[in-house]
């Protein structure tokens, strides 16, 4: 039997990824989409997927495949394909080293909020001597929306640090959450049910001069909305890490936006040393017939 990598990389990723994937596999046959291209008969040996944002179709007419291992914690791409097995587990990447990593982007972006270290650097620009105001981090509510291994980490590490961080997860009422805070953190997974819940009416719902930091989805937001109530004045700043379209266009009103903190999708990246170590261990279980951990749950989406 062999494993399938279909992996959306470039020449730079394949080149971390690739060795990292050899040295936790070892005992394993690799294929790439070029070894099936040029021999299709492999197709029939194939019995596992590791996949990182395949094209759509790929993973179609592979008769004995029995697992999707995903090297990316989001599977919305992935479940958006019909033509992805319907009958096949798929199990997503849970990394310690990721969830390390977003609580501290998501630290940053707090402390940057709640010290106005974003302003001060206006003002420098300016040639600006200001102090601002300073509240302590308990005068400061941060409503965490997403309450999954990500959003649990963060959750923890903002209240290390004294900050008063209320959880959400679907299905709950979201006014108690949003009443009084001043940072909104979007860590959920993107579902139907998610998908452009930051608009208008939810933006409308967080008090005045509020902020917004997005590190999910692009699709959770509705950007003209956002655009709007940072003009107006109701939102005070929006720290934003994904987009609908990634790069992000040029001509984005968002990056000159004075009231936007831009990063590259790049709040939580995986690391192929220990990402490619979990997908290992994933597949060992199930190739052991014990459960693999992290299956995703379709009709939830994730």
């Amino acid at each position: 039997m062999s494993v399938l990598l279909a992996c959306d990389f470039d020449a730079a990723d394949w080149a971390a990824w690739l060795p990292a994937l050899q040295a936790a596999l070892p005992g394993e046959r690799l294929l790439l989409p070029q070894d099936l291209a040029a021999q299709p008969a492999l197709r029939e040996d194939i019995d596992v997927a590791v996949v990182a944002n395949p094209p759509p179709g790929q993973l179609a007419g592979l008769p004995r495949l029995g697992l999707i291992q995903s090297l990316w914690a989001g599977v919305d791409r992935l479940l958006a394909d019909p033509t992805l097995p319907a009958e096949v587990p798929l199990a997503r990447m849970v990394d310690p080293a990721m969830n390390t990593a977003m609580a501290e982007t998501a630290l940053w972006a707090v402390l940057t909020l709640h010290r106005h270290f974003h302003l001060y650097a206006r003002q420098q620009r300016a040639g600006i001597w200001q102090a601002l105001p300073q509240l302590r981090a308990d005068e400061i509510k941060v409503a965490v929306l997403g309450q999954g291994q990500m959003g649990g980490t963060v959750m923890h590490a903002l209240r290390q640090r004294g900050y008063r961080a209320a959880g959400w997860r679907r299905g709950e009422p979201l006014e108690p959450v949003l009443a009084d805070c001043r940072i909104v953190i979007n860590l959920l997974p993107l579902t139907a049910d998610t998908r452009g819940l930051i608009d208008a009416a939810f933006l409308a719902r967080l008090p005045t001069r509020a902020s917004l930091v997005n590190l999910a989805r692009g699709a959770h937001l509705v950007e003209a909305d956002l655009l709007a109530a940072l003009d107006a004045g109701q939102i005070a700043h929006a720290v934003l890490d994904v987009f609908h379209q990634e790069p992000l266009p040029p001509t984005h009103r968002f990056w000159r936006h004075p009231a936007v903190t831009l990063l590259p999708h790049a709040a939580a990246q995986t690391d192929p040393r220990s990402a490619a170590r979990i997908a290992a261990a994933g597949i060992r279980a199930w190739r052991e017939g014990r459960t693999v951990p992290n299956q995703v749950e379709r009709s939830r989406g994730y």
